[in-house]
């Protein structure tokens, strides 16, 4: 089956990507490289032995995106493609409208009616929940960015779709923190520029391309006054894609929009995720205490009984096992 991997050269694009490659799927990757670079590609290559094909397109650009699927019939697409960062959108909300939304409208307008659909979405769609851990029941409260509210909003329109169109399934997968990097350490997260996310910071601090971590606020009504998050392996979240899509393929969903938290169910503080990498690894990090983070939520962790009962998975990594090969890829990127 021909699957198309938006974002695919992307921090969880490529590990998805080799997960879909090594159980035998034919992969076509979209990247536009704006947050992502081109040697990604050939390290998807030297992991799996197989060379899946790719094109640079933007997603806004309708014309390309028409030519894409005039050029491959796919079966199934897993739509990684957007901007990320909660601290960016908050100062360029209009750049998060229209990129994140623009895409899937674009992608959606080119589907035929029968596919298979996995979208990414986040946890931020909750904003900040009234009590833990975090259910698929819990209601879609105001969005603490604009990031988020894209989520929200690409969300709906894909269930309006899926109402629309009973032939076309889709999985939305509501992550968490995804951190950690891939076993043969040669993908990982690459952030181009200053790093919006903890762990890169971090480890970039710790190996010394950066002089010191901030720590947004350490004043929240948390154990230890800093936010907490639920952080997954991102070979588990990659592995997930995976799952869903034979889940859909082998006609497991009970109806063709469903939704799911992807976490550990387990929550921990920026201060207790610093002190447990010091810790497996070894090192110290400099870090200081700074100002909250306009967009921050105060505590998210989810409930993943859902999908173990839906779907069948489950995490097999620990933060522990994310947080050493964060720092070996770290130390493989200094050898480059």
């Amino acid at each position: 089956m021909q699957i198309l991997v938006t974002g695919g050269l992307g921090y969880i694009g490529s590990h998805t990507t080799v997960e879909l490659l090594q159980k035998g799927f034919d992969v076509v990757i979209v990247d536009d490289l704006s947050n992502s670079k081109l040697n990604v590609f050939d390290k998807v290559k030297e992991i799996t032995g197989k060379k899946p094909y790719l094109e640079i397109i933007d997603l806004k650009d309708k014309i390309k995106v028409e030519k894409l699927f005039r050029d491959f019939n796919f079966d199934g697409i897993i739509h990684f493609a957007a901007h990320k960062s909660v601290n960016e959108s908050v100062n360029f909300p209009e750049k998060y409208f229209k990129n994140n939304i623009g895409a899937l409208e674009n992608l959606l307008e080119n589907i035929d009616e029968e596919m298979y659909f996995i979208f990414s979405s986040s946890c931020t769609v909750y904003g900040q929940a009234d009590r833990m851990p975090i259910t698929e029941t819990f209601p879609i409260k105001k969005s603490e960015s604009p990031y988020g509210e894209t989520k929200q909003i690409c969300e709906g329109i894909l269930k309006n779709f899926c109402e629309a169109n009973p032939l076309f399934n889709n999985i939305t997968l509501r992550y968490f923190n995804p951190i950690g990097a891939h076993k043969s350490g040669m993908i990982g997260e690459l952030p181009l520029g200053k790093p919006e996310n903890l762990v890169p910071f971090l480890t970039q601090t710790a190996i010394g391309k950066r002089e010191q971590l901030v720590v947004f606020g350490d004043d929240y009504n948390t154990s230890d006054g800093t936010c907490v998050r639920d952080y997954i392996h991102i070979e588990d979240l990659a592995g997930v894609h995976v799952s869903c899509l034979e889940y859909l393929i082998q006609k497991k969903n009970k109806a063709n929009y469903e939704f799911y938290n992807v976490g550990t169910g387990k929550g921990l503080s920026v201060l207790e995720l610093i002190n447990l990498f010091e810790k497996v690894n070894n090192v110290k990090i400099n870090y200081r205490i700074g100002e909250r983070r306009k967009g921050d939520v105060v505590i998210a962790f989810a409930d993943v009984s859902k999908i173990l009962k839906n779907v069948g998975w489950e995490c097999k990594f620990s933060v522990e096992d994310a947080l050493k090969s964060s720092w070996i890829w770290e130390k493989n990127l200094k050898n480059e």
